[in-house]
């Protein structure tokens, strides 16, 4: 495994749209380990989409440090949202900044997981921003698009 270069606000391929998957391979296999090695390096982030560490694939790794671990996530669509809320939001790509974003309170995504089979899951609270937030990525799309507040973060030194 290894820890991949996440990439910053301002590198070109953050605002591609990725590619579908079309086959779950060694490769595929190999990109969910690194990026879920990349994510637990970063020490405070809890998804990762794999246009942040440079490859243009709907790949997006979720561990919101909950206890549930890893959710690997191929080709994920979000297939239903409701309700509306107001978040603060952070970014391993924009590391020095956080936001207010406007995002639906639900959502429910399908998705394939790493052994090829059809999943779907139900989301609220952290999660259900979490996946929006990182296929959003998929999608070329930064927090900082949508933000209805952008702050500088303080410094916790």
């Amino acid at each position: 495994m290894s820890v991949l270069e996440i990439k910053k606000a301002g590198d070109p391929v953050l605002k591609k749209v990725s590619e579908p998957v079309k086959r779950i391979d060694k490769k595929v296999k190999r990109i969910l380990k690194d990026m879920a090695e990349t994510l637990y390096k970063s020490k405070n982030g809890i998804g990762l989409a794999a246009p942040q560490v440079g490859i243009l694939q709907r790949i997006v790794v979720i561990d919101l440090q909950d206890g549930n671990g890893l959710l690997e996530l191929i080709n994920p669509v979000i297939t239903k949202k409701k309700g509306s809320q107001i978040v603060g939001e952070g970014c391993l790509s924009v590391p020095n900044f956080e936001g207010d974003v406007e995002r639906a309170e639900y959502v429910e995504c399908e998705y394939t997981d790493s052994k090829g089979k059809p999943q779907f899951i139900t989301a609220d609270g952290l999660l259900a921003i979490c996946l929006q937030h990182e296929t959003d990525h998929l999608d070329g799309i930064l927090f900082t698009d949508k933000a209805v507040t952008i702050t500088l973060k303080v410094s916790e030194d």
